[in-house]
């Protein structure tokens, strides 16, 4: 799968009608700019506010997902937002003339086939992920439902329903990649248990209600009242209840319907943490609470680990070059050589590393009882591996020497001591010209940020003797 970014290649749109208000509505999905993510649009209401598919706008998960800013809402969100995750797109614009997308079949099919119609394409921004480093979880003591993340290197999900009835019973359902979300999900339809719809009903709370967009399982006697309702409510002349204990609209798509719909939900819920995911989620009788708070929690992990920056290395694979490598590119020599290995190399930005030991030869003089690295060489660390950056970029790294114009916005976070390993990231800020070169850089120690501070030197070439 790319780690390119990826939008819609055109705008196309699909109209119906929404589930719980009942309106029509028409939705156009439109292409966007590289780190836009997704953003609703309104554009029945005066200014066309926007909403962004944010977590933190989430304000009622009552038999859907709702968002609000400023007054303005996007009810029922969670399908659609599964279709484009699950398409693999990154970024779109949702233009609605309604507060509710279209409920269509009641899962996430002609989504998708709008979004394969459309076509799909590949931007030039990298693209960002939450990587789950340590197992997370939330659960709901009210209801039982609990959901869980452990690390894995591509975005799992398993579902398990079990609503303590005999005519649903308990229900499975895995996504081992998302690839298949396609083929193994999109179709899959919401469902309602016979008791909700009639409450729903008498509560007015289902006005787009189509009796061939839900599945509804019989947990009840269909008496001559209900099945009035029912007739009335769908404009059926009969209604009744096929062997497998469902309401006869509609025939299921595969045994496990409901639980695969509930994993719908939770990727189209897990959407608003905003980022892609690496991690396996196993859901335990998810809902619309239980994922949102989820994902909220997952939202602030994600900002946490934006904040500190901190790049996802492997420290013990194949270096692009050891410590002979960087000697044939760099003129520093130990006890001066501040980095052992360079682990990443491309154009913008390059990753270092360093091993502190006890036999560091500053560590005899600096702080002798309670030793600690000094500030101002884990400073030079960071230039050596920029220095890498931009060494690298010429044929005759050996004729040339990189020298500090300017030191700026420095900070010491935290104390490195020997056993510590110190991993450099240094990125450049602007483009190198005519030698000067303007970077960021940042040290750590495991996922805590121990020094940061921009760093500007210029390339020279070295006068010959």
């Amino acid at each position: 799968m790319s780690d390119k970014q990826k939008t819609l290649n055109e705008e196309i749109s699909l109209s119906g009608i929404g589930l719980h208000t009942g309106r029509e509505v028409t939705l156009t999905m439109k292409p966007a700019k590289e780190n836009t993510g997704f953003v609703f649009v309104r554009t029945d209401l005066e200014g066309h506010p926007h909403i962004e598919a944010d977590v933190n706008y989430v304000t009622t998960t009552e038999r859907g997902t709702t968002l609000e800013k400023l007054g303005v809402r996007i009810h029922t969100c969670e399908h659609l937002l599964a279709a484009l995750v699950g398409c693999d797109i990154d970024n779109a614009i949702l233009e609605m003339d309604s507060a509710e997308p279209p409920i269509l079949d009641g899962s996430s099919k002609f989504f998708v086939e709008a979004i394969e119609k459309a076509g799909i394409v590949e931007q030039s921004a990298a693209r960002e992920y939450l990587v789950v480093k340590e197992v997370l979880s939330f659960s709901d003591p009210a209801t039982g439902s609990e959901i869980t993340i452990i690390p894995s290197d591509t975005y799992e999900v398993t579902t398990m329903v079990d609503f303590g009835t005999k005519v649903l019973g308990t229900q499975n359902a895995t996504l081992k990649d998302i690839s298949e979300f396609k083929t193994e999900i999109s179709s899959a339809r919401t469902f309602s248990f016979l008791h909700e719809l009639e409450m729903l009903l008498d509560a007015g709370l289902i006005k787009g209600g189509d009796i061939s967009n839900a599945i509804v399982y019989v947990d009840k006697e269909l008496t001559p009242d209900t099945a009035d309702k029912l007739k009335k409510a769908f404009g059926k002349d009969e209604v009744s209840i096929r062997p497998n204990g469902i309401l006869d609209n509609l025939t299921l798509n595969y045994p496990n319907e409901a639980a695969r719909h509930k994993l719908l939900d939770v990727i189209g819920d897990l959407a608003l943490v905003g980022v892609k995911i690496k991690g396996k989620v196993i859901a335990n009788k998810p809902g619309h609470f239980v994922n949102t708070q989820f994902a909220k929690k997952l939202n602030r992990q994600w900002k946490l680990q934006k904040k500190k920056n901190v790049p996802d290395i492997d420290i013990y694979k194949e270096p692009v070059y050891d410590i002979n490598g960087i000697m044939k590119l760099m003129p520093h020599r130990p006890p001066f050589l501040l980095i052992d290995k360079i682990l990443e190399l491309s154009d913008s930005h390059v990753v270092g590393l360093k091993n502190v030991t006890m036999n560091e030869p500053f560590f005899v003089g600096h702080f002798p009882k309670e030793p600690v690295m000094p500030g101002v060489l884990q400073v030079e660390a960071l230039a050596q591996t920029g220095g890498i950056l931009v060494l690298a970029s010429v044929p005759d790294p050996e004729n040339y020497s990189t020298y500090f114009i300017k030191i700026d916005k420095v900070k010491f976070k935290k104390k490195v001591v020997p056993g510590d390993t110190m991993v450099f990231k240094i990125e450049l800020i602007s483009p190198i010209r005519r030698g000067i070169v303007h970077m960021q850089g940042y040290g750590y120690v495991g996922d805590s940020v121990v020094v940061e501070a921009e760093l500007m030197a210029q390339v020279a070439k070295n006068k010959l003797d």
